[in-house]
Parts: structure tokens; sequence; C-alpha cells
């Protein structure tokens, strides 16, 4: 595959012209269009006197027009930042402040007009920041800047190069094989690594896309059904709003019973577990189900099960994905024992943007230090224990919870706040919060979800509350994260709060 992403869209704009690229709800665009509509934005962003390499923030919300800002951002020769439509002003301004971003693109802006004309819909706006930053060496024949939560509590801008990623598709078509008859559902919002490159694996193989803006289990089920989707990548949070869909209603998976067009189930984000596997190939009977582990730092995809792994390994991440090696370190060479899952692959990221000491510390020996806690079960097999990190995996969106913390802590009613991940039926993991008021001060959990919604992305929001009038410490005198878990879990802990009504239990 072309090592420029730009240059492997621009060949299958070429091969499949006439074609269906992708659709939403609004809208459905050739390879063609596409093309059109990113000539337009390239042309824009260079008659803006855009930089090589130069970072470019990129408004997006799983619609068609945001492929065509994808393309039109690299054929312009620069980096793509995704930032999500729904989110706050304040996050995209932490953003464009992190990055010095002075173009921001929103392919899809203006659609309500109903204009015919793309430059009257699509937009390229550029900043009033005076100077360009100045040129980074991390960001040359870099793709994406993909920001992940980070143990600190602050996003981590990952720097993804077109070498690494169009490397990484490639590995990954070896096994998946996609195809100019993959019809692909795009339920994963592409502000995350695997909607990302499970769509341009699709664009680049003359596929099409059928982009769920917002994923709902029933639309995903109509999609499949009636708009013959031949490939579907969903985390597992999303297999059980499925399943439980299929539960109250039996009728809504029976459209998905033969003749059913879905041949391929990717899963991955979350801990898949053995019974909803066994689940999933029951409710997909004619879908081969895989299911993938990888970070956004290493262009995901790291490992694979697959084939008859999914009943001698159940449970496990399976084997290293092509180009792949892996240790476990600390286990002292014995298979079995327990140590830090490391990774070494040619597609991992160019390092943290403008943080050295970071990427430095993120990598030892020249593998990657993914922070999970693993075993090998058999040759080649690995299973998670466990996070080393803090990072909270709620529906296979990852959340720091200092970050929460540290947004919490601005509400003048707060004087504490300790955020951890319980584990959850349908989320894989739900956040919970632990907030003591400042004297004098009784802040509602609805006010104080309403306020926290104005300063993070909805997925980060915490979904339980609690009140206390201290928080848990652990022998060392320190605020013990762990023991806030274990009493949410034992059910010691009082003031649950209702997050919907701000009624406490």
């Amino acid at each position: 595959m072309t090592a420029s992403l730009a240059a492997a869209l621009d060949d299958a704009c070429r091969a499949f012209s006439g074609r269906l690229a992708v659709q939403d709800a609004r809208e459905s665009l050739t390879y063609a269009a596409v093309s059109s509509r990113a000539q337009a934005i390239a042309e824009a962003l260079m008659a803006g006197q855009v930089n090589a390499d130069e970072p470019v923030v990129v408004v997006v919300g799983n619609r068609a027009a945001d492929f065509a800002s994808f393309l039109g951002i690299w054929r312009a020769g620069c980096v793509a930042v995704p930032s999500h439509c729904a989110a706050p002003r304040a996050v995209l301004d932490a953003l464009i402040e992190r990055t010095g971003a002075r173009f921001v693109v929103d392919g899809a802006e203006g659609e309500a007009s109903g204009e015919a004309s793309f430059a009257q819909r699509g937009t390229v706006r550029r900043l009033d920041r005076g100077a360009p930053p100045p040129p980074r060496e991390l960001l040359r024949g870099a793709a994406l800047v993909m920001f992940t939560s980070g143990s600190t509590g602050l996003p981590k801008g990952a720097v993804i190069s077109h070498r690494a990623l169009s490397g990484k598709l490639a590995a990954n078509d070896g096994y998946l094989h996609f195809g100019p008859e993959s019809r692909t559902l795009l339920a994963l919002q592409i502000t995350f690594s695997f909607g990302v490159w499970v769509s341009l694996l699709t664009l680049t193989r003359g596929g099409s896309l059928f982009a769920l803006e917002k994923f709902d289990a029933e639309r995903a089920l109509d999609a499949i059904a009636r708009h013959a989707i031949e490939r579907a990548a969903l985390v597992p949070t999303m297999l059980r709003a499925i399943l439980a869909l299929g539960e109250h209603d039996p009728a809504k998976l029976a459209m998905l019973r033969e003749p059913c067009s879905l041949r391929l189930l990717m899963t991955g984000g979350e801990s898949l577990g053995a019974r909803l596997c066994a689940q999933a190939r029951s409710v997909f009977p004619t879908a081969t189900l895989v299911d993938i582990y990888g970070l956004t730092e290493t262009a995901t995809s790291d490992f694979v099960l697959q084939g008859g792994d999914l009943d001698a390994h159940a449970g496990c991440i399976g084997r290293p994905a092509p180009g792949v090696e892996f240790r476990i370190a600390g286990a002292g060479g014995a298979r079995g024992e327990t140590g830090e899952l490391q990774i070494r692959t040619p597609y991992a990221m160019n390092g943290y943007l403008d943080a050295p000491e970071l990427t430095r510390a993120a990598f030892a020996g020249g593998y990657f230090r993914t922070g999970d806690l693993a075993r090998e079960t058999a040759p080649g097999v690995v299973e998670l224990i466990g996070r080393a990190k803090e990072i909270i995996s709620r529906g296979g969106s990852k959340v720091a919870p200092l970050e929460v913390e540290q947004a919490l802590l601005q509400h003048p009613d707060v004087a504490q706040a300790l955020v951890t991940g319980v584990p959850d039926a349908q989320l894989g993991e739900s956040i919970h919060a632990l907030v003591v008021a400042r004297p004098g001060s009784q802040p509602s959990a609805a006010a104080l979800r309403a306020w926290a919604a104005t300063r993070m992305e909805k997925y980060k929001l915490p979904d339980v509350w609690h009140f206390g009038t201290e928080l848990p410490l652990g022998r060392t005198g320190k605020v013990d994260r762990g023991s806030l878990r274990e009493r949410i879990v034992s059910g010691s802990i009082a003031g649950l709060v209702n997050p919907e009504t701000g009624g406490r239990a």
C-alpha cells in the first residue's frame, strides 16, 4: 500500500470514481464527490498559506463529509487533528492551544442551509493566531495527532505517521481481506483509532461506509439488515446493547437470521470475554468474529483473537498481529507469570506531541510500554490481567480519572474529588465520582453533571455520583483510588446519586 494516505485514497478515488464511498443519514458521496470536496479544502488551506506538516484541527462527527476533510488536509501536506463536533467549545479551544493550529476544517458545516455548492457548505477557518507554529520534527511525514487520555490526567497527542498507518492498514488487510465489495458499518467515532483505521481500510480498498453519527442498537441492526452491511466494527459495549435489545424484543434480532449479509464482525477497545464472545457468535451466525487489541500509540491492532483461538483461548487477547513482537516485562521469562505487556512494532507513533519526556518514558528498549498487566497462557497467546495504569475503559473509550477530577475541582462548590472505574455489565466499566463539598455547599449531581458537560466530552462524565465528607486514604496517607473502587463494588459506600434527577439513594 502507498506510504501516503492521500496517495492511497487518491488511487481509490480514480479507480472507483462512480461508486459509493460513504453515506450518512443525510447524504451519500461517491469517490468522485469525496475527491472534489477534498480538493476544495486543500486549495483553501494552501490559499491560506498553510505550511507543510502543520497541524490542522478537523471537526468530525461520523459524517460523509468528514472523509473529504481528512483527504483535503492530507493533500495540502498537513496533519489532521480530529475533534468531535459535539465536544464543548472549551475542548476545541484547548486542542487548538495544545497543537498551535491556525486552521480548523469542518467539511459538513453549513449543511443545514441546503446549499448545493460545497464551497458554501464546508468551511476552512483560519484563526487569528499570528505567526505559524515553529516546525516540529515529530510532525514531519505525520498523518494524524490523536489525543488519548493518559495517567497524568492531561490527554496526550500521539503523532502517527503516514508510513506507520499505511503499513498497519496493509498488515490488517492481510488477515481481514477488504475489497470493493466491502460495505462497512461505521458505528465507532472517528476521533478514535479503531474507527479511523476501519474507515480508511474500507475506502482505500474501494469499499463503502455506512456511517452512524451516534450509535444506537436499533439503528445498527436496521443498517445491517437493510443496507447489506458486510462488515461491522463494534466495541463490546455496543454488542451488549444489541443483545439487550434482543432480550427485550426478540423480533429485533430476527431480522439478522438468514439471509444476513454480515460476514465479518470486528470488536475491540475493551475486553470481549468468553461469555460475550459466545453470545455474539450466536447472534451473528453468518459472520466471522475477530477480536482485536491495540493502542493508539501503536496504530492499534496489535493482537488478534480469531478462528479456533476464540474457543481454545476465550478471554485472551490472542496472538500478535503481523509485524508485532511482544514481551512480558518483569515476568522473568517464565510463561504464566504476570508482568507489563510491552510491544515492539514498525507501526509505532513518532512520539507524543511536544512531550519528549513522556515519549521517552513510553518506551523501554524499543518496546512500547502498554501499562497493561498480562501473562502468556500458551506459546504466543496473551491474556490481560489488569491495568498498571489507572485508565478507565468505558464502552471502549479511554478516560483518565485525574482529568475528570481536575475538571470537577474547578467547580466552586467542590473541595475534593476522586474518580474511579467500576465494573459494569453494559459499559465494561462505569465512571464513579466521589465528591466532598466545600463547607456550606450542597452541590447536586444534576448540577455538577451539567457544569462538567461544558468542560469535557460527554463520554468522560461520571455515570454515578457519590457524596462524602472525606476521601479514602491508603497506608501512606495518600488518596487511595483502589480503596474507593473496592468500597463501591462491595456496596459499603453510601450517598449514591442518580445522575439524571440528582436525588440521593
